[in-house]
């Protein structure tokens, strides 16, 4: 099996991410056994963002490096929360305060259209010139009343409106299918199945 670094910390993607590549051979682990500090996210993209992150750890592992930056865009809100969707309502990060402030700042608008874009990024090493890249876009709009108990953020805000159900709504594998990390995941794998 080829090790390749998770450039995050977090359980649910190393979960989600292990099981979708574990088909491929790739070992996926994450930044954290290698003692990886994080990575500062200081750019306006989600590329720019998710690729500062792969280099981040394969700089510090010399392995390969896996990363996402991930978010919600409302275009009624010049694009945000976006690159920021984590700490949109500030430090520490708050699923609860973000969406309280996501509603509000939509409260009088008409336009309630929003969508979730992730990108991920691999590289073969700190330097490579040519990552891979996933990228994939869930299209939906803001409800002011959360619906559903599932997913994570702004999920139970998120209504997906040809099943007029939440994202918080669906079970895992339907969401896996729609959503723009499930999207993002599928052109990464078409691409890695000849190999890194």
């Amino acid at each position: 099996m080829q090790k390749l670094i998770l450039a995050s910390n977090n359980p649910g993607k190393l979960r989600e991410f292990s099981q979708l590549l574990a088909p491929l051979d790739f070992a996926l682990l994450p930044q954290a056994d290698f003692a990886v500090p994080e990575a500062d996210e200081p750019h306006v993209t989600f590329i720019e963002n998710a690729l500062v992150k792969a280099r981040h750890a394969a700089h510090h592992t010399g392995l390969p490096a896996l990363a996402d930056d991930s978010g919600l865009v409302v275009p009624a809100l010049g694009g945000a929360p976006g690159v920021h969707s984590a700490r949109y309502a500030g430090e520490p990060k708050d699923d609860r305060r973000n969406n309280q402030k996501l509603v509000a700042a939509l409260a009088n608008v008409a336009d309630r259209r929003a969508h979730y874009v992730a990108v991920l990024v691999l590289v073969r090493h700190a330097d490579d010139p040519q990552p891979l890249i996933g990228e994939g876009e869930w299209h939906g709009e803001i409800i002011a009343t959360p619906r559903g108990d599932g997913g994570f953020g702004y999920d139970p805000h998120f209504l997906v409106p040809d099943l007029q159900r939440t994202a918080a709504e669906l079970d895992a594998a339907e969401k896996n299918r729609r959503s723009h990390r499930g999207q993002a995941l599928a052109q990464l794998i078409a691409k890695l199945k000849h190999g890194i």
